[in-house]
């Protein structure tokens, strides 16, 4: 449910004067709620997970304009951080806020787990989730990979999960046209080169305009985000990993230098959403604040 504006304000309002007074508890606020009501509740939310670069690798680089076109119109998380290495463990952690046990990037038993995750999370509370996943031989597909157009199933750990209807995987050919028929929270996850594992960072970067260009635009007039982010860096700064935010809810033009990570990812995602529960490590994680308008 999107909250009108007004009622947004009121709902501040009410929090700010319920907390001076101690009044939490009286007007039905616990400390979850309290915390969500520090973000916006966008119509659309989705991410697009990139490959293998370290935040100055991105940030700042001429090889990626269009990324830095949505840090300078959006916002920028300059301490932000990836979990572990090697790729598939950072994709669990910031889809279930656990890494699941996983330490290497091996094909999963589809449905191997039953984890709460933002999947299973959004059809629990009745609200819509899909991912599109570029490569993917067809919707639902369960191949390990697919190298005839460098699809991976290790970026996708929706598969891992059974109480996630391998049906909400698409093909990234049906990501909607009209943006409105987006479910509420989406991840999109090009294919190997696109995401710079096998290709440059300016291939990325064009994919990223050419293909999601027209969808960030839209969110900007739409109550609408569009999440940019890395699942490690190279190996070589920290696990540092560059994340933007844009879209109509966001200050244009707004950095956050709070170390924030997958799980602060997560957990922002499920408050965005209305949720009252969180998976794993979001559970104990901050919403990313500080950015929004």
């Amino acid at each position: 449910m999107v909250v009108s504006a007004g009622k947004a304000r009121s709902r501040r309002t009410s929090v700010a004067i319920a907390s001076a007074l101690g009044l939490t508890a009286a007007i039905g606020l616990g400390a979850e709620a309290g915390s969500a009501a520090t973000v916006p509740t966008p119509a659309h939310v989705v991410v697009v997970v990139l490959e293998n670069h370290a935040y100055s690798q991105v940030i700042g680089s001429s090889s990626a304009p269009y990324i830095n076109s949505l840090a300078t119109g959006g916002a920028n998380l300059t301490q932000f951080y990836a979990e572990t290495h090697p790729s598939q463990p950072n994709y669990y952690a910031m889809f279930s806020g656990s890494t699941q046990g996983i330490t290497d990037d091996s094909c999963v038993k589809i449905g191997f787990s039953s984890a709460a995750n933002l999947g299973s999370e959004l059809i629990a509370a009745g609200k819509t989730w899909a991912s599109y996943n570029e490569g993917l031989p067809s919707q639902g597909s369960t191949v390990c990979s697919n190298s005839s157009n460098k699809y991976a199933q290790k970026h996708n750990p929706w598969f891992g999960f059974g109480n996630v209807p391998t049906s909400t995987a698409y093909t990234f050919a049906q990501f909607p046209t009209d943006y409105t028929k987006l479910p509420k929270v989406s991840f999109v996850v090009p294919n190997l080169c696109n995401d710079m594992h096998d290709c440059s960072v300016s291939t990325g970067d064009t994919w990223l305009k050419n293909k999601l260009g027209a969808y960030a635009t839209w969110a900007k007039s739409n109550n609408s985000l569009l999440v940019v982010t890395f699942d490690e860096d190279n190996k070589l700064a920290g696990n540092r990993i560059a994340a933007v935010v844009y879209g109509q809810p966001v200050k244009a033009g707004s950095s956050s230098s709070t170390t924030y990570n997958h799980y602060s990812l997560l957990r922002t995602l499920e408050d965005m959403a209305g949720l009252t529960t969180h998976a794993g490590n979001a559970a104990s994680a901050s919403d990313i604040t500080g950015i929004w308008s």
